[in-house]
Formats: C-alpha cells, sequence, structure tokens
C-alpha cells in the first residue's frame, strides 16, 4: 500500500507526493490531506482524509490481511 500527501489549500495544493516519513513534510499533519492507494497504485482505498482516519485504515487492512 501506498500512501500519498498534498496540502490541504485549494490554490497551492500540486499533485499528490509518495508519503516517506515525516522528515518530508515541512508544516504540520494537520495542514496535510492523505490517501491510501493499493501497492500497484491503481485502486484509490481511501479517497482523502486526514492522516489518523487514513492511518486507522491502514492498520485495519493489515490486520485482516495477515489473518
Amino acid at each position: 500500500m501506498v500512501l500519498q500527501y498534498k496540502l490541504k489549500s485549494s490554490k497551492k495544493a500540486g499533485k499528490w507526493k509518495d508519503y516517506k516519513g515525516k522528515f518530508t513534510l515541512k508544516l504540520p499533519v494537520a495542514k496535510y490531506d492523505f490517501r491510501l492507494l493499493s501497492s500497484n497504485k491503481k485502486k484509490i482505498l481511501v479517497p482523502s482524509g486526514n492522516y489518523k482516519k487514513v492511518l486507522k485504515r491502514f492498520r485495519q487492512i493489515e490486520f485482516f490481511k495477515r489473518r
């Protein structure tokens, strides 16, 4: 699965970038939108949301995948 982020502001939002960790962000996590994609980046698993919501869904998917 791939986690991506972009700024929340609509004017300077830009394109989605791969999230490689906290060190890639210049602003606090609350200022970004996140989304979760399948590993081949063809299917959107979580369209857009805050960091907590997306990570919660990521953990759910991982839990049931390994069950």
